[in-house]
């Protein structure tokens, strides 16, 4: 982090501006307030320099500046949400959540209405495609409550993959989460595809009914300790790194 007595980098409030959050002196007043953070530590001046190499946060938020690279969020999806630009009902999507400022985001597959937890939205057409292909390396991890426990022949079953109502779903990992309580359990599956209601529907085949479904992991992205409701940008840096271990570099 740079003073304002050098000429590396720019103007904190210049940065955030160049993000799309805000104009230069709507950042400068949340400056004042005390909303940003430069490297874990709260500003309450806008004389200071920063570069691509600092960790710049509003109110809670990590930002990056615009790039020509593609730029990747985490939203945490509450249930009762659904992922869609506009509801003809009027129920609440996923972009009533986001806040002002932001690009035009297209999401990275879906969760239906009752599911939660991670969702990936990013302004590149490209990337979102290329995240939605089924791929080995592109692990989609839920935690997922069922009515019931699994058998071992049940767990044998989905890693072998379900084929339920005509539509055959690819194998998926199957972990329990401890011991069953009462008549709930809990696993955790890992998916390489994102079919539509895939993992309610491979229960189903099996007899199950899936009372609670989050999303915890999307690729190498997690939804980590983000709020509900709640919306942060991944690092340029994070991102490229992360999309290199699934062989994703050229957008």
């Amino acid at each position: 982090m740079k003073q304002d007595t050098t000429n590396n980098g720019q103007r904190i409030a210049k940065f955030i501006a160049a993000a799309g959050l805000c104009s230069r002196r709507e950042a400068e007043r949340w400056i004042e307030k005390g909303y940003v953070q430069v490297n874990g530590k709260t500003i309450d001046s806008p004389a200071l320099n920063v570069t691509s190499e600092d960790e710049i946060k509003v109110r809670g938020n990590v930002i990056t500046q615009k790039t020509d690279y593609p730029r990747l969020f985490r939203l945490h999806k509450p249930r009762g949400v659904i992922c869609t630009n506009h509801d003809p009902e009027g129920r609440k999507t996923i972009f009533d959540l986001l806040p002002k400022g932001l690009p035009r985001l297209i999401n990275i597959g879906r969760l239906d209405l009752d599911s939660e937890g991670l969702i990936l939205l990013t302004d590149t057409p490209k990337l979102a495609e290329t995240l939605m292909k089924p791929n080995p390396k592109i692990e989609r991890v839920y935690s997922v409550r069922i009515d019931g426990n699994l058998s071992l022949d049940q767990i044998k079953a989905i890693e072998k993959g379900i084929k339920h109502k005509g539509i055959k779903y690819a194998p998926a990992k199957v972990e329990v989460q401890g011991e069953a309580t009462g008549r709930n359990s809990w696993v955790t599956l890992t998916l390489t595809e994102g079919k539509n209601r895939e993992i309610r529907n491979m229960m189903e085949a099996l007899g199950l009914r899936v009372s609670r479904l989050k999303r915890l992991g999307y690729g190498g992205f997690e939804l980590g300790k983000l709020p509900k409701e709640m919306i942060d940008e991944v690092p340029t840096k994070v991102t490229k790194a992360i999309l290199k271990t699934m062989d994703i570099e050229e957008l």
